[in-house]
């Protein structure tokens, strides 16, 4: 339900998910040579309207990309194994292979919503990696791991409730 704000449907959430993506973007501000896009993919995608819903959403986010992740170097490291310089027809069969496998493993940990952004990290690293692979694979799963962890700090800091009473808002009632 959105507050009383002269943007229409800028509510709560909104304002948290968009609080939470400022503090990943400031903490990158301290870290050289970091770049804050993946963290604060994962804040935005990590902030839920509650925190079961946060832990949900964010867990999605996370686990999906250290399985996608993982998934992804084996390919790649596949598929240099074979090709040195590299063979895009080769990573035809081996995306194919991955998501099989992605869309398996998520099944298997009981965490469906892992597919999408699993299968987001699969697809750059087998078709947009640069040259130091391991590295950027395991850079975006920190990444995206700082990102929801600041979103569920926030969610976990500023509930409903809380911002509701602080803000002088009539509660929600929930459908």
């Amino acid at each position: 339900m959105p507050v009383h704000a002269p943007l229409p449907g800028l509510g709560l959430r909104s304002l948290k998910t968009a609080l939470s993506t400022l503090f990943t973007a400031l903490l990158y501000a301290f870290l050289p040579g970091r770049n804050p896009t993946f963290a604060c993919i994962g804040a935005i995608f990590g902030l839920g309207y509650d925190m079961e819903n946060s832990r949900l959403n964010g867990g999605n986010r996370f686990f999906g990309t250290i399985i996608g992740g993982f998934i992804g170097l084996g390919m790649y490291w596949l598929e240099h194994q074979l090709f040195p310089e590299g063979c895009y027809w080769l990573r035809l069969p081996l995306i194919f292979i991955g998501v099989v496998l992605l869309v398996t493993l998520c099944v298997c940990f009981h965490w469906p919503g892992g597919v999408q952004p699993g299968g987001v990290v699969l697809c750059i690293i087998l078709f947009n990696t640069p040259a130091h692979h391991i590295d950027y694979a395991i850079d975006r799963m920190i990444d995206t791991g700082v990102g929801v962890v600041i979103s569920l700090l926030i969610n976990y800091l500023f509930p409903r409730r809380r911002l509701e009473r602080w803000l002088h808002l009539k509660p929600v009632a929930k459908n």
